[in-house]
């Protein structure tokens, strides 16, 4: 049988997921998601696709992250005429997230072409705009779980329940040749949900394949004896070190299930005492409508009385406008803002960090993923001095981390559900992980009898899986080379550069000492450049 698989997103990297099955009768993707991080990766999501968008026979999400979605529009405008099969969860969200991202883009580019403008610079054009973005939700098709679907000529999936975020999947398909008996099968993990998610089951999947394409995420962590009541109390005790009079909690979160458990938790602790009653803004439109939409899926979630009740509560008070969002910044005593985006690469968090890090009454508490080169992972990581929307901001704040609400399984967790899986008999892919996880799952998985050796691919790697194993058959290095994914890139040194000057030129004493270090920078960049 021919038949082969490209990895064009989420190689090396966390975001980006995209996976190409090609046979004679179809070209079949998994995912089509956009691109977070560093700037270099971003820029991807500019790039022409790497593949003919009109070949495309069918896409397959596995749920409706932007990761593993934002790009629909962008592949529907570039010529994709077939059909987005995805659950009926999966699908609620998509209509909210793809608009939504659509109309963030546009927003984004006015305000760069406005700079643009200024400088003499050449304006841009957003990836898509919200009437593209709509425009692509025509193209859904509902699939249930535990039931095949044909998908293509040569191509049916089967929808797994994998307990990471509503209508949350993973997909198995079953590939076959005509004059062929046997198939081959594979299992895409997507997102695999932790064991001790509060809305989500836990996660499912099928036995007995050839390949497997798992998630890797948090390969390399242990989060051994969490439980939801664990997690409750540590968040309790975030909170209560962050209430200050005149402070704020800045909590990033992504707008969806993150923000609905995070909602839950905190008034569970109010309703039970340990907390004080405290105003909590979720300042994201976006998470207004995804709350809506869980409030419908309720009967299928577990606890979903639960966020009902926590959604009614006169403590919640969610923000629609701009002039709403402004005025939380207002507020003389102490509040909690939950805000998008998750690892603070857009959206109203940006405005609220840039109006409150500089404030040491301020706590920034990280709750997911801060991806290498974003200002989330930038902040996390301990920077004095930031720029947000082309302005130097000084870091006062107290900056947390609290692991546990993230929506991955960890590295114990990846390895059991793989071994529920059993037996894989030609290949295993790690993907969506940075170095350290990926490198550490392998390892771990190495301990398993009769696996193969788990691949670590590069984005845009290709394998003929036709044969008793995988075999990398294409490696390209042109648009983002292994060293440059899930790193931080040239950009973020340029901003840490531009900071460091700024210090180096203040901390001068006098006149003749800020002109001597600039003459040296000046030296500097003339000799390199001789």
């Amino acid at each position: 049988m021919s038949l082969r698989l490209h990895f064009y997103g989420a190689a090396r990297t966390v975001t980006g997921s995209c996976f190409l099955l090609e046979t004679e009768a179809a070209h079949i993707l998994v995912d089509c998601g956009m691109f977070q991080g560093s700037k270099e990766e971003r820029e991807l999501n500019y790039q022409h696709f790497p593949f003919r968008a009109a070949g495309i026979s069918a896409l397959c999400l596995t749920h409706a992250h932007i990761d593993h979605s934002g790009l629909v529009p962008k592949l529907v405008k570039a010529g994709f005429d077939g059909p987005v099969y995805a659950t009926a969860g999966t699908a609620d969200l998509a209509s909210i997230m793809l608009p939504d991202s659509g109309y963030i883009q546009e927003m984004e580019v006015e305000q760069l072409n406005r700079r643009n403008r200024r400088r003499g610079l050449e304006t841009v054009s957003p990836i898509y705009t919200e009437e593209d973005a709509i425009a692509s939700l025509d193209r859904f098709r509902i699939v249930a779980y535990g039931q095949w679907q044909n998908v293509a000529p040569g191509f049916r999936a089967r929808y797994w329940n994998a307990g990471h975020l509503l209508g949350s999947a993973s997909i198995e398909i079953e590939v076959t040749s005509a004059g062929e008996e046997k198939s081959v099968r594979l299992l895409f993990s997507g997102d695999i949900g932790p064991d001790h998610k509060l809305l989500q089951p836990d996660p499912d999947g099928p036995q007995d394949l050839d390949y497997v394409v798992l998630e890797s995420t948090y390969g390399d962590t242990d989060r051994a004896g969490t439980t939801i009541e664990h997690r409750r109390r540590m968040l309790r005790d975030e909170v209560r070190a962050a209430m200050h009079p005149s402070g704020v909690l800045l909590i990033p979160s992504f707008a969806v299930e993150r923000t609905q458990e995070l909602l839950v938790d905190l008034m569970e602790l109010m309703e039970a005492g340990e907390l004080p009653d405290i105003p909590i803004f979720i300042d994201s439109p976006l998470a207004s409508k995804a709350s809506a939409i869980f409030k419908r899926h309720a009967g299928e979630l577990r606890n979903g009385a639960d966020l009902v009740q926590a959604l009614a509560s006169r403590w919640v008070r969610f923000t629609e406008t701009v002039e709403q969002s402004k005025a939380i910044d207002r507020i003389h005593s102490f509040h909690i803002i939950i805000a998008a985006s998750g690892m603070c690469e857009a959206g109203r968090i940006r405005h609220h960090l840039k109006a409150w890090l500089w404030r040491d009454e301020t706590t920034v508490l990280f709750v997911g993923f801060q991806a290498q080169g974003t200002l989330g992972r930038i902040l996390q990581d301990g920077a004095s001095r930031v720029r947000i929307h082309g302005e130097e901001v000084k870091v006062r704040a107290r900056m947390r981390t609290l692991d546990l609400y993230s929506g991955h399984a960890d590295g114990p967790e990846l390895k059991a559900w793989l071994e529920e899986r059993m037996p894989v008999r030609r290949g295993i892919f790690l993907v969506h992980g940075e170095d350290a996880p990926l490198k550490a799952l392998q390892s771990s998985l190495a301990d398993l009898d009769h696996v193969p050796r788990a691949i670590i691919p590069e984005i845009d790697d290709a394998y003929d899986l036709g044969g008793d194993q995988a075999v990398r058959i294409e490696r390209h290095e042109g648009r983002l080379p292994g060293a440059s994914a899930g790193h931080r890139d040239w950009h973020n040194d340029y901003a840490e550069l531009l900071l460091e000057i700024n210090d180096a030129v203040e901390a001068a004493a006098d006149r003749r000492a800020k002109g001597i270090v600039i003459r040296r920078i000046r030296d500097a960049l003339k000799n390199d450049a001789d």
